[in-house]
């Protein structure tokens, strides 16, 4: 029995999601407990989750399709590493809003998405 594309969509977004936790739980960088902690806050949102994500010198964005063609869509969050997460419309401007905690900045982003982003799609 094939597999619906829905599910293997969903099975790409989530190994994207598996693969991106895991590469900002190792890196060895002093900005890296806050990038992994904005990757985090991220998954926890349901909206975002049925995102495909992606990353682009280190901000995260989201994309309404899977690789190779992303499509984004919502804001970039960002850190500084330093104690601030951004939110913008814009490639590293975080025009929306600095917060302190990750969890800020993604209800922030959340608010800044179409009614109905996801789930991920081809």
């Amino acid at each position: 029995m094939p597999i619906h594309p829905d599910a293997e969509y969903a099975r790409q977004t989530e190994a994207e999601w598996q693969r991106l936790r895991a590469e900002a739980s190792g890196l060895p960088y002093p900005w890296a407990p806050a990038y992994r902690d904005l990757i985090e806050a991220a998954y926890a949102e349901p909206k975002l989750r049925s995102l495909y994500p992606f990353t682009s010198v280190w901000t995260l964005r989201f994309s309404t399709t899977t690789r190779p063609k992303l499509n984004p869509t919502g804001p970039c969050l960002t850190t500084s590493g330093y104690g601030m997460y951004g939110v913008g419309t814009g490639f590293l401007t975080p025009n929306l809003g600095l917060f302190a905690t990750p969890h800020e900045a993604v209800n922030l982003a959340v608010c800044h998405l179409s009614p109905e982003p996801g789930p991920a799609t081809d």
